[in-house]
């Protein structure tokens, strides 16, 4: 099963280390995060390439199909204006393997080619690959024969006028194969609708390979805000309530139609779903399989996520407590979060928190009692060693939260000096992602994301 997630985000190496996104909705590129208290002078080149790629033989003795390999370079730092990239690409090791053509912006080279990318984007804009090189099998070539490309960039720009990507980190693996390729066709972006609304997905699903497949299985996993998924009699319907993820519906469908190579299937009857009355930012995840155990040749076009959007709110809200005692003495103290809805709210690319509630421990006491959850910190959000006499506690919530989620937090607090009126703060944020904090957007209400633990 794959969970919701950022699908199949962009992937970017250093070394022999991989750096993989989390994430289940909004694919991204990642690089080494810089720590808050970096120089902001620092910057650093980097090249996008995919892992591997699997290219089919050809079939009835005709040109093998070719695959496209999408690469690129940018940089880190957007206060930096970064230019004249060149990406260097070489293929000597794909002798006997594969055969490469290279596109308008490349000038080949005896074992490769030198690209130029003229302006290098930041990390944090709108990355799109720059290069588009076309692959296939070479003339010959067996199942099983393997070869990498390798790169290296270099381009204009930050702190020392001149940026260079990792020496001999990013490369591409290219294995012959033979077998079924199901892909799933584009799915375009889904309008905002409104609690209610029904959607129609397009489903199509062609066989890229050079092998039939012999029949397929189709998985649908619809999060918890979409509802009555088209009914197939191929298909089996199931509703996940568990507490380690968020509720979905599911169907698992299997096909026992051949799928010649280029050949296409499409659903008897479209594709349905509706958005419920809690439905905020929701997902549909297609996932397809070649039957009978065939590995399929590329896993990654057998598997696409639609984001449904929902013009919909999430009322969140925190309320805070009053105990009192004398000095030396310990009262519970119970701060509570609630989804007053009415719709649901999950990270479900993420898996980052929902949200985190935030306890400033009052003047004159100490936490002596911690729930689970949560974690000590320094007033300005920083480590703290302790588990116990914390100035400030973040609780997580899990990734997701009902439309009418509550949830109790109950510290046990030891009065060490009375200070009367003495008063901490409640509140509840966005989790601080490696991107920044996400403002509540969904939250009609902010006026009730704060309140008061008061003492004495």
């Amino acid at each position: 099963m794959r969970l919701f997630s950022a699908g199949h985000p962009l992937r970017v190496r250093s070394g022999a280390a991989v750096a993989v996104a989390a994430g289940l909705l909004t694919a991204g590129l990642v690089s080494p995060a810089f720590a808050e208290d970096d120089p902001p002078q620092t910057d650093q080149l980097w090249i996008n390439s995919p892992y591997e790629q699997t290219l089919p033989l050809a079939t009835d003795g005709g040109r093998p199909q070719s695959r496209t390999l999408g690469v690129g370079i940018y940089h880190d730092n957007d206060n930096f204006t970064v230019t004249d990239g060149r990406l260097t690409v070489d293929v000597s090791d794909l002798a006997g393997v594969a055969e490469v053509s290279w596109p308008d912006n490349c000038t080949p080279t005896g074992s490769g080619a030198v690209c130029d990318i003229p302006v290098v984007p930041a990390i944090w804009g709108d990355y799109e690959d720059q290069v588009f090189l076309t692959v296939h099998a070479a003339d010959g070539a067996e199942v099983g024969a393997r070869g990498k490309i390798t790169y290296e960039a270099t381009a204009t720009g930050g702190p020392d006028g001149t940026l260079t990507a990792p020496h001999e980190s990013f490369d591409s693996t290219l294995t012959v194969g033979a077998g079924p390729d199901l892909a799933i066709g584009p799915v375009d972006d889904m309008e905002e609708g409104r609690p209610g609304d029904e959607r129609t997905v397009p489903f199509k699903v062609t066989n890229n390979g050079n092998e039939s497949a012999d029949g397929f299985t189709l998985k649908l996993y619809a999060s918890y805000g979409l509802t009555d998924l088209t009914r197939y009699d191929a298909c089996t319907y199931t509703t996940t309530t568990g507490s380690d993820y968020a509720p979905s519906n599911k169907a698992l469908c299997t096909f026992d139609q051949v799928l010649a190579p280029g050949d296409s299937f499409e659903l008897p009857e479209p594709l349905t779903v509706r958005l419920a009355p809690h439905a905020l930012n929701e997902r549909l995840d297609i996932d397809v399989e070649p039957g009978n155990g065939a590995r399929d040749l590329d896993s990654e076009n057998d598997y696409t996520v639609v984001p449904i959007g929902v013009d919909n709110t999430a009322d969140f809200s925190v309320t805070g407590d009053t105990i009192s005692g004398a000095a030396g003495e310990t009262a519970t103290a119970e701060f509570t979060f609630k989804n007053n809805g009415p719709a649901w709210f999950g990270n479900l690319g993420s898996g980052e928190p929902a949200a985190k509630v935030r306890l400033i421990v009052p003047q004159g006491t100490k936490v002596t009692g911690v729930p689970s959850g949560c974690s000590p910190r320094t007033l300005a959000g920083g480590y703290y060693e302790n588990k116990t006499g914390a100035p400030r506690y973040d609780c997580a919530l899990p990734y997701w939260v009902l439309e009418d989620t509550r949830r109790t937090f109950a510290f046990s607090v030891r009065v060490d000096t009375v200070v009367p009126g003495a008063t901490g703060a409640v509140s509840v944020h966005p989790t601080s992602g490696e991107f920044g904090e996400y403002p509540f957007d969904f939250d009609p209400d902010l006026t009730n994301n704060t309140g008061v633990l008061a003492v004495n």
